[in-house]
């Protein structure tokens, strides 16, 4: 029994080490590799994302969520989903204007420590437990680039975003002025990965910066949502381009 037990024990260890490891890679993972990346990541990394995203963005963050929510322009009671929310910081920032947020992302760890007070709901972005048109509106914060298929989200916002809706998504940018794009490149490539090494997982940090290669051209995120029903999605260059803000109105017409 005992060499049974010490057996199980062995195996969940090398189970949660692999677990623990599955974003610490050479290569950028894809597909389900993807998807079970950056669950396992942001489960990891939960207890000490605020703090770092704080740090290494002095307190930017805050401002670009407000200026999304700000961007999102809805009358006070619209009900928004907030997907891939983390631990809840723009749930807090839409119900300060008087919006009714519903906290959605695939980390239970992430969900675990939303203090927002918001519904919550643990669920893959990409296929919403939500009938169509059942919602005024949609926000996202940084995570466009841990999509396994960005279209496919667009195609789902078009799905819930009621007719007149509006969707406001943040995500890291790359500056168009060389000089600030070379500091950046300097800043979120060396600096955030010792910031992040230091207070939570150093892998995690290295994976972040990288991952902004997986993100297209604005231009082809700004067709991709007017392909879909946003007619007049728009890109929004954000602090010099560190960050940038995709918003929209959801078409009159359904898509078939």
């Amino acid at each position: 029994m005992t060499q049974h037990n010490d057996a199980i024990g062995a195996s969940s260890d090398v189970a949660e080490h692999s677990r623990a490891n599955s974003w610490d890679r050479e290569t950028l993972p894809e597909g389900t590799e993807k998807v079970t990346a950056v669950r396992d990541m942001f489960d990891a990394i939960a207890p000490r994302y605020d703090l770092v995203n704080r740090i290494m963005t002095f307190r930017l963050d805050t401002r670009w969520r407000r200026k999304a929510v700000r961007t999102l322009d809805l009358p006070a009671g619209s009900r928004v989903l907030d997907l891939a929310s983390g631990t809840g910081d723009l749930c807090r920032d839409l119900k300060r204007v008087g919006l009714r947020p519903v906290s959605v992302d695939l980390s239970y760890g992430m969900l675990a420590a939303d203090r927002s007070g918001a519904p919550r709901a643990q669920a893959d972005i990409l296929r919403l437990p939500m009938p169509d048109a059942s919602v005024d509106g949609v926000t996202c914060g940084f995570a466009l680039r841990n999509l396994v298929d960005l279209d496919a989200f667009f195609t789902e916002l078009a799905r819930v975003v009621r007719p007149g809706g509006r969707i406001a998504l943040l995500d890291v940018g790359v500056p168009r002025n060389r000089l600030i794009r070379f500091g950046n490149g300097i800043y979120f490539g060396k600096v955030v990965p010792k910031i992040g090494g230091l207070l939570s997982d150093p892998a995690a940090y290295r994976y972040l910066p990288r991952s902004v290669a997986y993100l297209p051209a604005p231009s082809v995120m700004v067709a991709s949502l007017r392909r879909v029903g946003f007619g007049d999605a728009r890109h929004h260059h954000l602090s010099g381009g560190i960050t940038q803000l995709l918003d929209a109105t959801r078409d009159a017409s359904q898509i078939s």
